[in-house]
């Protein structure tokens, strides 16, 4: 089926949705299609499985979790709306801010909000700062993770360095992925989100104990899960934000080291907009 002919169908199924005699066991043939990448720490497969049948209790649709290693897939699929949903970075969120809207943010600790780390390999002394790693390695998450790549550009420029004053620079695509090459020596240092090193330290991952932390970010928005303009999935919306007062829900968020989701607003992402405004070829205005 073209997308064109499937986004007819949902279009027609959610016409019919207002008229009292179409159930939602009806609609229950449309499932909701969520896009995730690796921001998920937890066993995918099983994790992601028991999420969707949380959901589907909670708002009377299937849910159908689509994976993607990156985060370009997923956006892809978001703005010509083969997804309902996706759970996405705040630096592609703020570049098409007005072709996305915002359904809920998780809570870390209690806030909407975390860091970029700058990261080295444990016991790595000659890397204290940005300035430090002219002729090194330094690995990044993705070209649209605000930190595994946009306050990397940005610190790297304060610091007087561009990229190609490093060694080398990659893209591990996925934060774990940057802690591992850390860790492992395959790079000097990574740029990563503050929340997964968190939760893997915590967890007492290899890759966690195998770096340190050298340099914290100021705080931003967490990364939101969207959907597209125009389309509001309320059931979804619903259950995310009851998630956090839900004794059900509570293991899906011990795996995601998160206490719940709740509501947004685009100016919770203006620090990420503000900081790619100064960093050149981002697209944000």
């Amino acid at each position: 089926m073209s997308p064109r002919r499937r986004l007819t169908r949902r279009t027609m199924l959610g016409t019919l949705a207002a008229w009292p005699w179409v159930t939602p066991r009806a609609r229950e043939s449309e499932p909701l299609r969520i896009g995730v990448t690796a921001v998920i720490l937890a066993d995918q497969a099983a994790f992601l499985a028991r999420w969707a049948e949380y959901l589907r209790a909670r708002t009377g649709s299937a849910v159908q979790f689509v994976v993607r290693e990156e985060y370009q897939p997923v956006l892809e699929k978001l703005l010509v709306r083969e997804l309902d949903a996706a759970w996405i970075c705040g630096f592609p969120y703020v570049r098409h801010r007005g072709e996305l809207q915002l359904l809920a943010a998780p809570m870390f600790r209690g806030r909407p909000l975390y860091q970029a780390y700058l990261i080295r390999t444990r016991g790595q002394a000659a890397v204290n700062g940005w300035a430090d790693l002219r002729g090194r390695v330094l690995a990044m998450s993705d070209p649209l993770s605000n930190s595994g790549w946009l306050v990397a550009r940005a610190q790297l420029y304060a610091a007087g360095l561009a990229e190609q004053d490093l060694r080398r620079g990659f893209f591990a695509h996925g934060h774990r992925n940057v802690a591992e090459a850390v860790a492992v020596g395959l790079a000097d240092a990574g740029s990563i989100d503050g929340y997964v090193w968190e939760t893997m330290h915590a967890r007492g991952l290899d890759a966690a104990r195998g770096t340190e932390v050298v340099w914290r970010s100021p705080w931003f928005g967490f990364p939101p899960i969207v959907a597209p303009s125009g389309r509001e999935p309320t059931a979804l919306r619903d259950a995310l934000l009851a998630m956090g007062n839900d004794a059900a829900a509570r293991p899906l968020l011990d795996a995601l080291n998160l206490d719940g989701f709740t509501a947004a607003t685009p100016a919770l992402y203006d620090s990420i907009r503000e900081l790619a405004r100064g960093v050149p070829g981002t697209g944000v205005a």
